[in-house]
């Protein structure tokens, strides 16, 4: 539970939980939140396949990267085709900023102490990132193609988070 704790100060997200979101987005913003919250995935995931010695978490960690980049790419091609740039806006700003605190701090763990701290981090960003595409940015986008790329990638984030819920009860279990 520390891990949890410590994971979820580290982003900023979470700890504005959906109250980041009240603000009224328009399509250039949420498309500025869905590529930096991508790209705070991809980095951590770098790290931690990078740092752990652990399988599991390894095996995780690496899709991470590849994954996230898939739907920064879509998205990065939806709006250039619509005319779209995105727009960093708070919500934004505070991701990258929580992103990169997670790192700072899993940069100065290791062994068993960094696996559950990544994870710990995953599960609950993840459970964030799901939280706000079903509150906001859905039902935020105008434009029916970004909504529609919201709305497909939406079990990408699901399997992740069941993935990461997976290796932290097995984690707890050593």
């Amino acid at each position: 539970m520390k891990n949890l704790t410590l994971a979820v100060a580290c982003t900023s997200l979470l700890l504005a939980g959906p109250a980041a979101f009240a603000q009224a987005l328009d399509d250039a913003q949420i498309a500025a939140i869905v590529v930096t919250a991508n790209q705070v995935d991809i980095d951590a995931g770098k790290l931690a396949a990078a740092t752990t010695t652990t399988p599991a978490i390894k095996q995780f960690a690496e899709p991470m990267g590849t994954d996230h980049a898939g739907v920064n790419q879509a998205a990065t091609d939806l709006v250039t085709r619509l005319g779209v740039t995105p727009k960093e806006n708070d919500t934004s700003r505070s991701l990258a900023e929580g992103g990169a605190a997670n790192l700072a701090r899993l940069r100065q763990l290791s062994g068993a102490e960094f696996d559950a701290a990544y994870v710990a981090h995953e599960v609950a960003y993840h459970q964030q990132v799901i939280e706000a595409i079903d509150g906001a940015l859905i039902p935020g986008a105008a434009n029916a193609e970004l909504k529609a790329l919201l709305v497909k990638v939406r079990p990408a984030f699901d399997a992740h988070l069941e993935h990461a819920q997976q290796l932290q009860r097995s984690l707890g279990s050593r």
